[in-house]
Order: structure tokens, then C-alpha cells, then sequence
């Protein structure tokens, strides 16, 4: 049994696994020998074979959508902010100064600009799941990557679902839960809890950026299990498990090293440190998502640095929003570069707006009534703005989005019918998706 070493205490789950036991090869972080009989049942059902995929930016914190996609020139001072519009290759369309990238290839994202339906509440929970944390069925709304393991499961030798995000402080921007799917589709982790607390035969994810150290110890387990005969009990499927870890195709797409240094600088790298009490901004996480969609993962979130600016708005936007902006647009262009622009969806957002009245410490304050979101790639009519906030920008003037419109459209462009499949509770009961007033944006079919 090949282990993923933390330095965590066990702690124990609902359904009696213990943290460690996650990490064994036999489930990859997804609940030991049940991933097995996943696979089985996927085999059986014709799985793994589409394409599709998602890539989920969570921006913690609640990013100020009035000083990103939303710049209100004709507002007062206190509302407008220091920052000005700028013409993008879309007639019409007007986004922030300091998204200069994005403004050259508008044509390649959909700016929503009208997304309702938050909650005053800092965590990850809705932007993820998109529903409500307080009418949840017992275990909990699953989140999208875990449904869509359930669902689609994943391609051969890779997992259905990857979450970048490294632990965070502020716990409840924290994702990872499958809730009442179980442990058998939660996701692949590699950086929960810093690279420094995983290793694998002595070499750490830390060293992933050394090929020939992480290759070496994969070959050396390799030999070693093959020549004690333990694997030779375990059925195709187990072995297709085991293979998710120790075959090239997760290793290579975990490693940057092999992409050329033209495409690293593209990228940019942000910085590794710890943004507030959320997450880096580290620019490579795109990356790294891009080359796993393109390994066979069916979702793949990040979670980037931190957006809860109470003071100092301007000032941190000036910080963040250049690095995003060559994050995201390197991402779609590398996507629509590769042909992959038809298949993997791209979404960006908060868990929600901010004030327009700028407050006495130069920031913006949380904001349910409104948010933006901005979307790219799944095969969808980009190169528009959908919904208008009012002058101010405090509410929906137009074409309200809810965020379940929003997950509609995911799944819709993963291969799900949203109002048609379900997953089923810990009592058996079946849930759809979305609630059936809420349909794909019609906008972008």
C-alpha cells in the first residue's frame, strides 16, 4: 500500500476513514478500495469517456465588482472610485484600467455583470456547490467536482475531480467536501496543507519540479511492489487505482517543468505568499489546472489570494488585478490555442460584491445584493456582457443572474442535464442539480 505521508493527526469522518487513510493509493484521497468499485461501475456504464471539462477560480473574499467589470464613470466620487474604463476589442464593452490583457481578447469571455442570489457569509461554500449551506440534506450539498466525479467519473489513470487550494486560515473558504457523496469522490489535493506535509517513498511534493527524483521513486515502488507479488490479488480495477498515482500521466501534468519557459512567462507567477487569511496569488495554479484538464481531470478549482478589502481597495486592487488579469487570460488563450476552448469552461468569481459607497478607510464592504462572475471557453456565445447594475451599482437593473443559472450552465456544458440527473442523499432521497426554475444562461447558447 503506498501512502501520501502527513504529519496531520488522523481525524476521523462520518463514515469511520480517517484523514491518512484518504491518502493511500487505493483512493488517491478518494476513500480507499471504494474508488475500485467506481471505476467498476464506470466501466459498466460507459464513463470516462467525454472530454469535458470545468476550471473554478474562487476569488476569497468577495472581489469589488464595480472596480472590475462594472466601472460606473458617470457615478459620484465616492462610489466611482480613482480607477477609469477602457475600450475593449468588443464594441460597446468597458472594463477596468488595470485588465488590459483581457480588454485585447473581450471576445473570448462573457462578463456577468447581475449575478444575485449570495449571502453576507466569507466562505467558499456557495461558489462551489451553488447552494445555501443552512437547507442542506443530511451530509450536506456536494460540491460540483464531486458530482460531477459521481456522474462522469474520471479518465483512465487520473481523478475526476483536483482541488489546488492549499488550507486556509479562514476555514470556510476551505473546499474539498463531497458531503453526502462520500469520500469515494472527493477530490485529488496535492497542495492541501503546504506540498511540505505530503511525501511519497522521501520525496516531497515540494520536489516536484524534480522529474527525475519523482520518476526514480515511482520506479523504485513499482519494481518493489511487482516483485513482491502484492498487487497480484487485485483485480483490473484496483490496479487502474493504483496506476491514477504512480502513472505518467498525473505525474506530467503535475510537472511545469516540462512546459516550455515561453509559456511559464505567460503565465507569470504572483507571488507564493499567503494573501490576508485566504489563499497565494500564485499564477502557476492556472497553469497547472489547464495541463490536468488536459490529463483527463473533469473539474479542477483554485482558489487565488484574497479579496476582502474593507480598506485599502484601490490599493490592493492595483496589487491584484494586474496578476489575475495574466493568469486568466493566459489560461483561455493556452485553452482556445490548444482546441480546448469548446470543451473546458472557465468561471471566476466571489462569494460576493461590494459597497458602492466607499467607506472612510478607503474600502469597499460586503455586498450581497449584487456580484459579477466572468466566464470563458465550454463552447459558449463569449464576447458579451450579460445584465447591468443600476448607476450606483447597488442592484440588478437587468437580466438578473442567480448563481444557480450560473451552475445550470456548468453542467449543461460538462454533458449534465441539471434538471434531468440527480445524486442521492445519505436516506436514499434523489436531489437534482438545481432547482427547476433556474435553466442554462440562454444568453450564451
Amino acid at each position: 500500500m503506498l501512502t501520501l505521508l502527513s504529519n496531520q493527526s488522523a481525524k476521523g469522518y462520518c463514515d469511520g476513514h480517517s484523514r491518512r487513510s484518504f491518502l493511500r493509493i487505493g483512493g488517491l484521497g478518494l476513500g480507499g478500495l471504494s474508488f475500485q468499485e467506481l471505476l467498476r461501475a464506470e466501466s459498466q456504464q460507459g464513463r470516462g469517456k467525454s472530454q469535458k471539462a470545468l476550471i473554478l477560480v474562487y476569488l476569497p473574499g468577495g472581489p469589488p465588482h464595480q472596480d472590475m467589470y462594472d466601472i460606473k464613470t458617470s457615478a459620484p466620487s465616492e462610489v466611482r472610485g480613482p480607477f477609469s474604463a477602457i475600450g475593449t476589442n468588443v464594441s460597446g464593452i468597458q472594463i477596468c484600467e488595470h485588465l488590459p490583457r483581457m480588454a485585447k481578447m473581450a471576445d473570448k469571455f462573457s462578463f456577468i455583470r447581475s449575478v444575485v442570489g449570495a449571502k453576507d457569509r466569507h466562505e467558499s461554500f456557495q461558489c462551489v456547490t451553488g447552494r445555501l449551506s443552512n437547507n442542506a440534506p443530511p451530509g450536506g450539498w456536494p460540491e460540483i467536482g464531486s458530482v460531477v466525479s459521481k456522474l462522469k467519473g474520471g479518465a483512465p489513470s487520473v481523478p475526476g475531480y483536483v482541488n489546488l487550494s492549499q488550507q486556509m486560515k479562514h476555514t470556510p473558504y476551505n473546499q474539498g467536501r463531497p458531503s453526502f457523496l462520500g469520500v469515494a469522490h472527493a477530490p485529488f489535493m496535492p497542495m492541501e496543507r503546504g506540498k511540505e506535509d505530503l511525501s511519497l517513498n522521501g520525496v516531497t511534493l515540494e520536489r516536484l519540479g524534480d522529474r527525475r527524483g519523482l520518476l526514480t521513486a515511482f520506479d523504485t515502488f513499482r519494481r518493489e511492489t511487482d516483485a513482491s507479488g502484492s498487487m497480484a490479488g487485485v483485480d483490473a480495477f484496483g490496479q487502474q487505482a493504483f496506476g491514477i498515482l504512480t502513472s505518467s500521466r498525473l505525474i506530467e501534468a503535475l510537472d511545469l517543468s516540462r512546459e516550455s519557459p515561453k509559456v511559464l512567462e505567460r503565465y507569470g507567477k504572483g507571488t507564493a505568499k499567503i494573501q490576508g487569511d485566504a489563499a497565494p496569488r500564485l499564477n502557476e495554479q492556472f497553469l497547472l489546472a489547464r495541463r490536468l484538464v488536459e490529463a483527463g481531470v473533469r473539474v479542477v478549482t483554485l482558489s487565488y489570494s484574497f479579496w476582502d478589502w474593507h480598506g485599502q481597495n484601490f490599493k490592493n486592487a492595483q496589487e491584484n488585478l494586474p496578476d489575475f488579469d495574466q493568469a486568466i487570460t493566459a489560461l483561455v488563450q493556452d485553452l482556445h490555442e490548444r482546441g480546448m476552448d469548446q470543451d473546458v469552461t472557465v468561471l471566476a468569481w466571489g462569494e460576493f460584491g461590494r459597497t458602492p459607497r466607499i467607506n472612510d478607510k478607503g474600502g469597499r464592504d460586503h455586498w450581497p445584493n449584487v456580484s459579477c462572475a466572468l466566464l470563458a471557453g465550454g463552447g459558449m456565445k463569449n464576447g458579451q456582457v450579460i445584465g447591468a447594475t443600476d448607476r450606483l451599482g447597488g442592484e440588478a437593473s437587468d437580466r438578473p443572474v442567480h448563481f444557480q443559472e450560473i451552475f445550470a450552465t456548468l453542467y449543461n456544458n460538462l454533458g449534465i442535464n441539471p434538471h434531468t440527473s440527480t445524486v442521492s442523499d445519505f436516506s436514499g432521497r434523489p436531489h437534482y442539480l438545481v432547482d427547476n426554475e433556474h435553466q442554462p444562461i440562454k444568453e450564451l447558447a
